[in-house]
């Protein structure tokens, strides 16, 4: 796993939208410094960074860096009532996916 993906996981999930402006523009610039494509497990450690909302649109593009990930992203839990649309949109492209192939 590159050094930059360690470097966002490490700083576990996104913050909510009370954080201090500091901490989502730090986060913002770990994120703007990894490149796509990511591999399957840089994806699959990105996916568990996604925090309690969208926190002002970060949680889209972090989205979107996992999405340039060659293949699926197990696992993707299915999205419960709290989940956000980030949640449901990974889910709808790989976890169902999964869910229909079974085990």
């Amino acid at each position: 796993m590159r050094p930059e993906v360690q470097a966002f996981v490490a700083g576990g999930p996104l913050p909510d939208r009370d954080a201090d402006e500091e901490e989502i523009d730090r986060r913002v610039k770990q994120l703007e410094a990894i490149s796509g494509p990511v591999t399957s497990d840089e994806a699959h450690a990105l996916a568990g960074c996604f925090g309690p909302d969208d926190c002002y649109g970060v949680a889209w593009s972090l989205l979107h860096l996992i999405a340039t990930s060659p293949g699926p992203v197990p696992p993707v839990p299915p999205p419960g009532t709290a989940s956000g649309e980030w949640h449901r949109t990974l889910y709808n492209r790989w976890g169902a996916t999964l869910d229909a192939s079974g085990p």
